[in-house]
């Protein structure tokens, strides 16, 4: 996720988390946090078929518009410890291994900088995320009550260790080649 990307993200958010959106701000303050966190975008427009080429950068060759921002996620990493921000795919693309392809990019991201573990906090009544972050070995190991704020919506923490390993990389590659479709992952 770039600057420019910020203010397209930022408008999808309601539709993505319409309990608790995300602001511009909060976006801008995550990305500011430089090597201690990582976002990137999942887009989907003309160039978005194997092969192509695209540019993040803005009226770049092949440009890849901002408006065809699908989906996005981050994370934060400090030490041997990963932390999934946020991940969030538009309703109508929902489905099409979009967040799985977003977690998948963001964990080798997590072990690439050295993180032994990962985790996370979900919405209690997202089943369809659970399902995903089960399949990727997260587990339960608690709840927060009342952590989505204005909403009040209770989250269970999920944590998914050792992620260093080769064979939770063979797990994430088997995952990826498994997916349906197609979309540019962007930083």
């Amino acid at each position: 996720m770039r600057w420019w990307h910020i203010e397209t993200v930022a408008a999808l958010e309601p539709s993505v988390f319409a309990a608790d959106p995300w602001s511009a701000e909060l976006f801008w303050s995550e990305l500011a946090q430089g090597v201690q966190r990582r976002y990137l975008t999942a887009l989907a427009g003309p160039s978005a078929q194997p092969g192509s080429v695209g540019s993040d950068e803005p009226g770049g060759p092949g440009t890849w518009d901002v408006a065809s921002i699908v989906g996005y996620g981050g994370l934060a990493v400090a030490d041997d410890g990963a932390y999934i921000q946020t991940v969030g795919v538009v309703p109508a693309m929902r489905g099409r291994g979009i967040g799985a392809r977003l977690m998948i990019a963001l964990l080798r991201h997590a072990r690439t900088v050295g993180a032994r573990s990962c985790g996370l906090e979900v919405r209690t009544d997202n089943h369809a995320a659970r399902a995903l972050y089960a399949r990727l070995g997260f587990v339960d190991i608690g709840m927060r009550r009342g952590y989505y704020q204005p909403s009040g919506g209770d989250a269970y923490v999920m944590r998914v260790r050792p992620i260093d390993t080769v064979g939770y990389a063979t797990l994430l590659d088997g995952m990826e080649r498994d997916l349906p479709g197609r979309v540019r992952l962007a930083p």
